[in-house]
């Protein structure tokens, strides 16, 4: 058998998430379906990090084993040809060693994009998060500054969390604007459930000058849910991509510059 890594981006609006679930759309039951018919043979993909319904993917990577033998073309033309408009193959690698999409990643990076203006978007209303309300994206980003480093996170996830641990590493969090546009890049070695988009939310509250930059330091403290901002919607959010090893041979995306040099993989 030999494991074949892909890259895969995808719009989310119309998905119940990336895991398979019985009679909904899926992510996962769209892109198995695609390398099956390639392969001639049933396929499973173990991805990076599962998203939620309604969470895009910049870069996505995923795992299979196969017994077909194909060039990594065939797999990137091959699959898109039998996959729907909104997934997409990007590209296809012979896997290194015993790289696992999940267990092999040192980090990953969520990107959460605010359409800061008085009206909604015709184009992108499922692909960005609308807030009429004037965003100071500086106060943003001075409030996040404090969840970087290694932290309870208790506080920005969701109640139904299954994690074991709710202490994560932040290794950098940066929010910007760009017109008409507010983006938050987070990167962790592991986020919880909802974790980011809790976060978004929060600091949208604090943009908009309901909460002082000193909140988000208080919320971290108290380990509370209840006491943070709402769950922000699903719609701006994109898992931007993943941090491999070097000895794994992926091209990882430029963000990731900014990790620590000892930056190293969750361990749950």
């Amino acid at each position: 058998m030999t494991r074949i890594v892909l890259g895969i981006e995808y719009d989310g609006s119309a998905f119940s998430g990336w895991q398979f679930q019985a009679e909904r759309r899926s992510i996962q039951a769209e892109l198995e379906r695609a390398l099956a018919k390639v392969a001639n043979h049933p396929v499973t993909v173990i991805c990076a990090g599962r998203t939620d319904a309604g969470v895009h993917a910049l870069e996505q990577v995923v795992h299979f084993d196969t017994a077909a033998e194909r060039e990594p073309y065939s797999w990137v033309m091959g699959g898109n040809t039998h996959l729907p408009d909104d997934v997409r193959i990007l590209w296809a690698k012979p896997a290194v060693g015993d790289f696992h999409a999940r267990y092999s990643a040192i980090a990953r990076f969520y990107r959460y994009i605010i359409l800061n203006r008085p009206v909604k978007s015709a184009l992108m209303p499922t692909q960005t998060t609308w807030c009429y309300a004037p965003l100071d994206a500086d106060q943003m980003h001075q409030a996040a500054r404090c969840l970087i480093g290694h932290h309870d996170f208790s506080s920005f996830r969701a109640q139904g969390c299954q994690s074991k641990s709710p202490f994560r590493q932040v290794h950098f969090v940066d929010v910007t604007r760009e017109g008409d546009k507010v983006i938050m890049d987070i990167a962790a070695n592991a986020f919880l459930h909802h974790m980011v988009r809790n976060i978004a939310g929060s600091l949208i509250a604090v943009g908009a000058g309901k909460q002082p930059a000193d909140w988000i330091r208080e919320l971290l403290a108290a380990k509370k849910r209840a006491l943070a901002g709402i769950t922000a919607p699903p719609h701006g959010l994109y898992l931007g991509g993943v941090f491999y090893p070097e000895c794994y041979r992926l091209a990882n995306h430029p963000v990731f510059a900014k990790l620590p040099a000892d930056a190293c993989r969750h361990q749950d």
